[in-house]
């Protein structure tokens, strides 16, 4: 008898050990699934497996564990989820960004941590270096997608990035496109240029400057351009502007095969941002002077005057370069010359809504057809009569009239105020209690599959 009781006691303490072990076991799993769990986002990375992904219970913006990317070597790494959107709305994302010895590969870029969209350029502003917690804001139009891949981003389109960034608190809400057919337009006058150019393996400084009648070339001819969108769209879309002289000079150019030295938004993004920041600008200008003649300083540029086509966090992004030669009339005004000197910000406005009626699903024909269509230039006003036909769908061809839909001047790039009143969407929703964590655990056995066999046919960053 006593050895029976001894045998069960023995059993009861066994039982107890195996169950105690099994708890420990079960913890160690949860908290492991836990660092990894990314709760439906895919990670994503440009060199596989050079970044880490993790949860992270010790640093926190709020309760739950942030999501946090760690890059040793230079990496651009993403973790995203595809979306579902309601074509031609505007959407806000929102997201707490901590950032520590964050690093750019390239000297001057607009990579870091950051909020973007999966093989696009559209993104947020971005944080580098080391900050404490901070909002984090996107704004995007779904534009005629019905789905897009939200990503939260260490790295770059262009650009990689070394450093940890944790990321916490996602939002996202729809707002509503709002009809108005006024455009505010920024105009920054950059009157010094003083760069660094590598030519032949020798550096070269060029420091060039505009005089005060460049500066008033381009002052008159947004006021001018103010009047002609409204005259040329025969009042389809109004323009308010401002103009802003900055002294500082740019220090920094981008170049490509095509163009040669011109101004990207990362090459003066801190000399702007600023005087963006809660203005609702819907376009930018940049003017600014790339060569002089008669100090035969110049930098190389291919064929053109004014380039376009650009965007900084939304915003149509053009430069308007200053000719070489201060003789020349083509941004002047003179009843025997030129009657038309804004036609270069015209002409680059335009590239802009030619784009935006591509990427809304309006037809158009391109800007630079006009020749296709019977148009040429004129000696005192340039394009002027394709431009205005172009605006008004007025160009004649065997099936009908063909130009910018109407509506494309309704389209401007959303801003704080289009979600006034907006709606939360649930698409970041994440468990709230264990059983749902228990039932995600159990969804994540399958999709881990899958997320692995992306992997391993190269899911990428393009």
């Amino acid at each position: 008898m006593e050895e029976k009781q001894k045998t069960k006691k023995t059993s009861k303490i066994s039982y107890i050990i195996i169950i105690i072990m099994l708890i420990v076991v079960a913890i160690a799993l949860y908290n492991r699934f836990e660092e990894k769990n990314f709760n439906d986002f895919v990670r994503t990375e440009y060199m596989l497996y050079a970044s880490q992904f993790e949860r992270d219970s010790d640093v926190t913006y709020f309760k739950k564990d942030s999501y946090k990317i760690t890059s040793t070597t230079p990496n651009d790494a993403m973790f995203y989820k595809e979306v579902k959107v309601t074509p031609n709305t505007p959407y806000k994302v929102t997201c707490m960004v901590k950032t520590k010895e964050v690093k750019t590969q390239k000297d001057v870029s607009i990579g870091g941590a950051h909020i973007s969209i999966a093989d696009t350029v559209e993104k947020s502003k971005s944080i580098t270096g080391t900050k404490d917690w901070q909002k984090l804001e996107f704004i995007f139009n779904s534009k005629a997608r019905t789905s897009v891949k939200l990503g939260f981003r260490l790295g770059g389109y262009d650009d990689n990035c070394t450093g940890t960034a944790w990321f916490s608190d996602f939002t996202i809400e729809a707002g509503y496109q709002a009809e108005d057919t006024n455009w505010k337009f920024a105009c920054f006058i950059f009157t010094n240029t003083d760069v660094t150019l590598e030519e032949n393996g020798a550096k070269k400084d060029i420091k060039l400057a505009m005089n005060t009648s460049d500066v008033a070339d381009m002052r008159q001819n947004m006021a001018r351009f103010k009047t002609s969108c409204q005259e040329l769209s025969k009042g389809k879309m109004s323009v308010d502007y401002d103009v802003m002289t900055i002294q500082e000079p740019i220090t920094s150019l981008s170049y490509d095969n095509e163009n040669g030295y011109y101004v990207a938004p990362e090459n003066i993004q801190d000399k702007i941002q600023t005087y963006i920041e809660g203005e609702n600008y819907d376009h930018i200008f940049v003017c600014l002077r790339l060569g002089d003649n008669e100090h035969q300083n110049d930098i190389p540029v291919y064929d053109w005057i004014g380039l376009g086509g650009m965007d900084y966090l939304g915003i149509g992004f053009s430069n308007i370069r200053l000719p070489n030669s201060s003789r020349s009339y083509t941004y002047k005004y003179n009843s025997r010359i030129n009657t038309f000197p804004e036609e270069v910000f015209i002409h680059e406005f335009l590239h802009s809504l030619e784009r935006t009626a591509k990427e809304y699903g309006l037809e158009r024909p391109a800007l630079h057809d006009y020749a296709k269509y019977g148009y040429q230039e004129e000696r005192l006003e340039g394009l002027k009569k394709w431009y205005q036909d172009y605006m008004n769908q007025m160009i004649k061809t065997s099936s009908g009239n063909i130009g910018l839909d109407k509506k494309v001047y309704t389209l401007q790039p959303n801003h704080e105020d289009d979600f006034i009143y907006s709606y939360q969407l649930n698409e970041f929703k994440e468990p709230n209690n264990i059983i749902e964590k228990i039932r995600q655990i159990i969804f994540k056995a399958f999709d881990n599959v899958t997320i692995i066999t992306k992997k391993k046919e190269g899911n990428n960053i393009s």
